[in-house]
């Protein structure tokens, strides 16, 4: 019997994994996200698809770890004086956006004509954002470190805290909140704020110490256990003080930010927060409990679109009066808009309490799960639908009869060093931009750039093209770049034109282009790291200059037979470090599989003709 229990637990572990591993690339494929792909594989699994698991919510509460580990790696990034840096936007737009928040989902429980204590309790918990999904979008979509990334966090921070006093609040509610002594009440405020003080000094004194010991011991499996140790620790110390495990695990992780253990913690945390993350969703989809919804149709779609609906509007709002842009607005709206994993413990302490009842309860479950769901859906439409915010202009130059001998189109990290010892044998510059944000920034340090597009003509006579000595493109965009040059060759086929090239590749696309000079962005540096690395080996200085000008002369000639013949054309001329049996045996692969695919189309060619 123990053989068969332990067959059908790794049977589980296997199918949790096969559900991911399948789902989750086909849903980033199609441009749907990971979210969405460990949600919709998590509901086929589930009780109500192949039924592989009973109980999701057992899945959950283990996958919760993933959550608490993801916000120790982001406490890791928050050093305390960066942390006290957003304290304005923790406590001021947190507050804001939380108690706005309440009040408006209050009244969507009061519309539906529940009692008011049992629709604040449910409107409260649809407040508590999903700090997984909420994150996990973040990330994919690269602003998690963005200024509107951090506004963001700050938000879910404070709404992590406020779980503390709104279960407070709702045993307060509840029908023994009479039973409840004051004294108790009191008691557990102090076992909070003693849990926390006792975290940072623990963080302060002993953390970093006993990094340093193990260490010093070589044993790298210890620093692993030590990491997983520490964030586990803390959660656990957080949880039973009556805090979030997530806090407890951010907390660990801000004490550690500044330790010099930082890159090690998180590059051994990362692989158990991602799977148990990916664990986590797979648990919500599973947790999709369609009889409930099936029976309560009617109201869940309408609790699902009114809390969505009031949640994305107040949020909306509230960024607006704060000064926000329209752009960022909207987009945190509709990352905010869905209900959160904390919202289950709330709801659970309220039928404790006796303010939910059990159908309730699994009501009002279906619609938090069902907008986890349907953010990921949202968040696309809205990166489909709305029109990318154009930078603004206000108070920036346009070029307009400017006159220089060399036209610099782009003025970034390579322009500006290209531009010092033109100024100083000095030549007169025309530079022009379309990062408005750096070109206001450009006058801080002397210099004087106008906005525009270099890819259109009327900006280009107006920034002097025409009678320019020259015209240098030195734009980071490859594709802009090369638009850049055709327009120019075309426009102004006399005026001698040099480009910044990012690679090979981009290099011959260049000369195609019509531009007489181009050199790859790395190239001049990458040489002199490899002479200055000839002479570390004790080379002598002139034989080492000797070698890299001899390479530089075969570049050159492998460059020229690469702009007729294509990017192989000069491999001959290339210096590898493999054995030619190895090279043989490469090409002679590479061949075999090229014969069957030839193979393969004729039989193809051959069954279409029958």
């Amino acid at each position: 019997m123990a053989a068969e229990a332990n067959a059908n637990d790794l049977t589980q572990v296997v199918v949790l994994l096969a559900a991911g591993v399948a789902a989750v690339p086909v849903f980033k494929k199609i441009g749907l996200g990971s979210v969405l792909g460990y949600l919709a594989a998590g509901l086929a699994i589930g009780p109500f698809g192949f039924g592989f698991f009973s109980d999701p919510q057992a899945i959950i509460h283990v996958a919760e770890l993933g959550v608490v580990m993801f916000l120790f790696i982001i406490g890791l990034e928050m050093q305390p004086s960066r942390l006290w840096g957003m304290r304005k936007d923790i406590f001021g737009l947190g507050t804001f956006q939380v108690l706005g928040a309440m009040a408006a989902l209050t009244g969507i429980g009061l519309a539906f004509g529940f009692p008011l204590i049992p629709s604040f309790v449910a409107g409260t918990g649809f407040v508590l954002t999903s700090t997984a999904i909420v994150m996990q979008m973040l990330q994919e979509r690269g602003t998690l470190s963005t200024l509107k990334g951090q506004r963001i966090i700050a938000i879910l921070l404070f709404e992590d805290l406020a779980i503390v006093p709104l279960l407070a609040i709702v045993a307060l509610l509840g029908t023994g909140a009479a039973a409840t002594d004051a004294s108790d009440r009191w008691l557990s405020i102090a076992i909070a704020i003693g849990a926390i003080v006792a975290l940072v000094l623990a963080g302060r004194y002993l953390l970093n110490p006993l990094f340093r010991v193990l260490a010093a011991s070589g044993a790298r499996e210890v620093m692993t256990a030590a990491a997983l140790l520490v964030v586990l620790g803390s959660a656990l110390a957080m949880q039973l003080s009556g805090l979030s495990m997530a806090m407890g695990a951010f907390l660990a992780g801000v004490l550690l930010s500044e330790s010099s253990f930082r890159h090690q913690l998180e590059a051994d945390i990362e692989p158990f927060r991602g799977i148990l993350l990916g664990l986590f969703f797979l648990g919500v989809g599973m947790a999709i409990d369609l009889s409930v919804i099936a029976a309560n149709w009617q109201l869940v779609v309408a609790s699902v679109i009114g809390y969505m609906l009031a949640k994305t509007l107040l949020i909306y709002l509230v960024a607006r009066l704060l000064g926000t842009c329209h752009s960022e607005s909207l987009e945190r709206a509709v990352l905010m808009a869905q209900g959160g994993e904390f919202a289950f413990v709330l709801y659970a302490a309220a039928v404790a309490a006796g303010i939910l009842n059990g159908e309730q309860n699994a009501i009002l479950t279906a619609t938090i799960i069902i907008s986890m769901v349907l953010t990921p859906l949202f968040v696309i439409l809205h990166d489909r639908l709305v029109p990318k915010s154009q930078p603004s202009i206000e108070g920036l130059t346009l070029p307009e009869n400017v006159e220089g001998t060399v036209l610099m189109i782009g003025f970034g990290r390579f322009g500006q060093i290209v531009s010092q010892p033109l100024l100083a044998r000095g030549y007169t510059l025309s530079l022009i931009d379309k990062d408005a944000e750096f070109v206001r920034d450009a006058s801080d340090f002397g210099f004087k750039v106008y906005y525009g597009d270099g890819s259109r003509i009327d900006i280009l006579h107006a920034a002097g093209a025409a009678t320019a000595k020259a015209i240098l493109i030195c734009v980071d965009d490859k594709d802009a770049a090369v638009k850049i040059a055709e327009v120019v060759h075309e426009e102004f086929p006399l005026v001698p034109l040099l480009a910044r090239a990012y690679d090979r590749g981009h290099a011959i696309d260049l000369v195609h282009a019509g531009v007489d000079f181009q050199i790859r962005e790395t190239f001049e540096s990458a040489l002199l790291f490899s002479r200055e690395t000839l002479k570390a080996l004790g080379e002598d200085d002139d034989l080492a200059a000797g070698v890299v000008e001899d390479f530089r002369d075969v570049d050159r000639e492998r460059l020229a037979l690469e702009t007729v013949g294509g990017i192989y054309a000069g491999r001959q001329l290339i210096r590898g470090n493999a054995q030619p049996a190895d090279i043989v045996a490469a090409r002679t692969g590479r061949e075999r599989a090229a014969a069957e695919d030839e193979r393969q189309r004729h039989a193809q060619e051959e069954e279409a003709t029958d």
